[in-house]
């Protein structure tokens, strides 16, 4: 199916369960995913667990698109000012994940706490079948052309050694922000798709991310527990 054909909707709790597995699959052999459940024997289940989680928030706060086949999910949020802490989130976590969870708060506090202070839309997540690369082009495309009438830039995250490559760099984002996660963690890098009239020469310091962002690995699980970099937000 071509990106013209690729039919794109607003996800319905009826999607939940299929695209659960969509992220899940995805992270399954990721970095990411092997540093957020190192236990190889119980990562699927985990992984599970959280995306019908993260897909059930997105539904409830922001906004998950998908294809009419499900090959592709993608989660966002509209940032047009700062979200409440939102304790329960945590909560949340640790109740679904048990021992799991104190890695992917880490991760979250680790977003929360270099989110852009100017007004945009957060890609929060996005997920796609093995070969269905165009389905996930076409439903950010979707989304994009919304931001583009109204003038809103977008972030997201990347977890890559080679962050210009890959679907983000593919349609318009740009690596501005590695952060090492810790313990022995990949590096996460921060992506921004700014509007044309943001646009800055290579090499500019300018834009709405930091080109460089050091974290103090003191924000590491400690005893079952995360000591958090920032407050804990919703994803």
């Amino acid at each position: 199916m071509s990106l013209m054909e690729t039919a794109v909707r607003r996800a319905t709790g009826e999607d939940v369960d299929a695209l659960s597995s969509v992220m899940a699959d995805a992270l399954m052999t990721q970095p990411i995913g092997v540093w957020l459940v190192p236990d190889v024997a119980k990562r699927a289940v985990v992984l599970r667990r959280w995306a019908r989680l993260v897909l059930l928030q997105g539904l409830e706060r922001g906004r998950v698109d998908t294809t009419d086949d499900r090959a592709a999910v993608a989660v966002w949020y509209a940032r047009l000012e700062p979200p409440p802490p939102a304790a329960a989130w945590v909560y949340d976590l640790y109740r679904l994940l048990g021992p799991h969870a104190a890695r992917f708060a880490l991760l979250y506090a680790c977003v929360d706490g270099l989110r852009p202070h100017r007004p945009h839309h957060q890609l929060a997540h996005v997920a796609v079948r093995r070969g269905h690369g165009d389905a996930a082009r076409a439903l950010l495309a979707v989304h994009h052309q919304t931001l583009d009438r109204a003038g809103l830039p977008s972030c997201a995250e990347h977890s890559s050694d080679r962050p210009g490559d890959g679907l983000l760099a593919e349609v318009g984002y740009q690596p501005r922000s590695p952060v090492l996660l810790a313990p022995g963690g990949p590096a996460l890098w921060r992506m921004w798709r700014p509007q044309p009239c943001d646009e800055q020469p290579r090499g500019s310091a300018g834009g709405e991310l930091p080109r460089r962002v050091r974290l103090e690995r003191t924000a590491t699980p400690f005893l079952g527990r995360v000591i958090p970099a920032a407050p804990a937000r919703s994803p």
